[in-house]
């Protein structure tokens, strides 16, 4: 991550709010590091500026990009969702915790990676019902306690009811999970048939 070398308080939060419209998902700990100060003088910026604390930035960025979901519950997407643009891209959000490390290792289960990114690409697909028939993954290297998993999956093309979608995750813009979805759309289906 760039640092920024110590800055005048009014120098710092002009850039605080440069920074945070171009990378809203930043935590006060990442400002923190980012501009060399403590947590708290961050929290005193962002409520000097009347910048929510993260978790309403991730609402409100949600708020204005989401289509509505149809393949599949907003609920059951893993990861909080902060784009949703059908048939053309969505992003989703998680914070590694706890409940998603290995007790010994503080490194996060794989299947957590690939659940958010997997039920992402069925998210943006427009259909009633949508299915990943085939899934092309790669491991990058290991996520952490406390890191910020950002997905970004993008429908590459479309045939019929089929679409590849390209799923980028990245923690703090480094690539962490790569893969590529092969997803079956499906419309007016009765779900009791499936």
């Amino acid at each position: 991550m760039l640092i920024i070398a110590r800055l005048p308080k009014k120098d710092r939060q002009n850039r605080l709010v440069q920074f945070l419209q171009e990378n809203p998902f930043a935590t006060d700990e990442d400002l923190a590091e980012l501009f060399q100060v403590s947590i708290q003088t961050i929290r005193l910026d962002r409520l000097e500026l009347g910048i929510p604390e993260l978790r309403e930035r991730i609402k409100s960025v949600a708020e204005k990009n989401l289509d509505p979901v149809k393949s599949l519950g907003i609920d059951e997407v893993i990861g909080d969702v902060v784009d949703l643009q059908l048939d053309v891209q969505a992003i989703s959000v998680l914070e590694i915790k706890e409940e998603h490390v290995f007790a010994r290792t503080q490194i996060a289960r794989g299947h957590y990676i690939f659940a958010q990114a997997n039920s992402l690409a069925v998210a943006v697909i427009d259909a009633d019902v949508a299915l990943t028939a085939t899934a092309r993954i790669r491991f990058v290297r290991p996520v952490r306690l406390g890191e910020k998993l950002v997905a970004k999956a993008v429908v590459r093309n479309r045939d019929g009811d089929e679409c590849k979608v390209r799923v980028e995750t990245k923690v703090q813009g480094e690539l962490v999970f790569t893969a590529t979805f092969r997803v079956v759309g499906m419309s007016n289906v009765s779900t009791r048939n499936i």
